[in-house]
């Protein structure tokens, strides 16, 4: 475990920069720069579409990848209405389960392109007949040969091995394909998520200050719903790789199903808390922490200020963040949402003086059948 002297912590963000907070800072130009080069091949790729349209669609991944899938899970069902499924990988590589992939549209997400068992998924639903697509952000890798189409994030050399840059990236490529299959989303809607990951970014000093707060955290649960579903598991990801913080991540359903008992008082619990049909669910859900004297921290925006009254502690994303006319309102927040638990993870590992851009045991690319 590398571990950061302190006397370079206290001063942060002036003396102390990780990789891992650089990379943070890159994501409106990784954002920029993926809408750009990316979305006249997406048109192109809509119209495939409109002659091959899909009546299943699965998506393939591990890690945060795989976190950024699942935000595609909810993402591409609800605009589409095309059912989307999550891969079991081990189905194929470990138990050589038979599948048939007529009519389906199979997505392959890795940041490396190198995963062997998501590209030894793709390589056998492309030969049974399914539309192949990869996306990655490596332009010379494996996944980029076993595919139809192929999909770049234009985020750059990732150095860190805890992705954000990707993630954020990944997600603009869902909601591209998402386009591509027809949804309705207004693309000037889209070219604007770079700017609200950069505003996001001004929380910087206040996402300081809060983090050493919970510099002796040592376990936290994180809640989410819906499109924010894949990124309760991402913010857990980056506490547990970064922090080594145990740290569970619920919908808000399923915490009131059973893990809701773990809490007492002053226990720490992060949520999710955007505007739209979300929010009475999530709102229940504060109102119960209060009630057994939880540490709470909301991640919300100014189109959800009753959010704020109900928590501990607050993370206030500049906002509001408008979503397209008829489209549920929180419909753009997950970029901009993650963006400062990003940095919460980031500087509270330089408060714990840990090194988030080497965590134990890990490297960057993991291969697994």
């Amino acid at each position: 475990m590398e571990v950061v002297p302190r006397s370079t912590i206290l001063g942060y963000p002036e003396s102390y920069m990780s990789i891992m907070i650089q990379e943070i800072e890159e994501q409106p130009a990784t954002l920029e720069r993926t809408w750009r080069e990316e979305f006249r091949r997406i048109e192109r790729f809509r119209r495939v579409l409109e002659r091959r349209r899909p009546s299943l669609i699965v998506l393939v991944a591990r890690g945060t990848s795989d976190n950024a899938a699942l935000f595609g899970r909810y993402l591409l069902e609800m605009t589409t209405g095309i059912p989307v499924s999550l891969a079991a990988p081990s189905l194929l590589t470990l138990y050589h389960a038979p599948m048939r992939w007529e009519g389906a549209l199979v997505v392959g997400v890795s940041q490396s392109g190198e995963s062997t068992d998501t590209n030894l998924f793709l390589e056998a639903a492309g030969k049974g007949g399914a539309l192949t697509v990869g996306v990655t952000n490596e332009a010379a890798s494996s996944i980029t040969r076993l595919v139809d189409e192929v999909f770049l994030v234009r985020a750059g050399k990732e150095r860190s091995v805890a992705a954000t840059k990707t993630y954020t990236g990944q997600l603009l490529m869902m909601y591209l394909l998402a386009y591509a299959l027809g949804a309705p989303l207004d693309p000037r809607r889209l070219e604007r998520l770079p700017a609200l990951a950069a505003r996001a970014l001004r929380l910087k000093p206040a996402i300081s200050r809060l983090a050493e707060r919970y510099r002796y955290m040592d376990h936290a649960v994180v809640v989410g719903r819906g499109l924010n579903y894949a990124n309760a598991f991402e913010f857990s990801l980056k506490l547990m790789e970064t922090c080594y913080v145990v740290a569970e991540r619920f919908s808000g359903a399923d915490f009131l199903h059973g893990p809701i008992a773990l809490v007492e008082r002053a226990f720490p619990v992060f949520l999710f808390a955007p505007p739209g049909p979300t929010w009475e669910a999530t709102r229940a859900i504060l109102e119960k922490l209060r009630g057994l004297e939880a540490e709470t921290v909301v991640i919300s925006d100014a189109g959800n200020t009753p959010s704020f009254a109900y928590a501990t502690r607050s993370i206030r994303v500049p906002g509001p963040i408008p979503a397209t006319p008829g489209s549920p309102a929180d419909l753009f927040t997950p970029i901009p949402y993650i963006v400062p638990a990003q940095l919460f993870a980031a500087t509270l590992a330089a408060q714990k003086g840990l090194n988030p851009d080497r965590p134990r045991t890990l490297t960057k690319i993991t291969k697994t059948v």
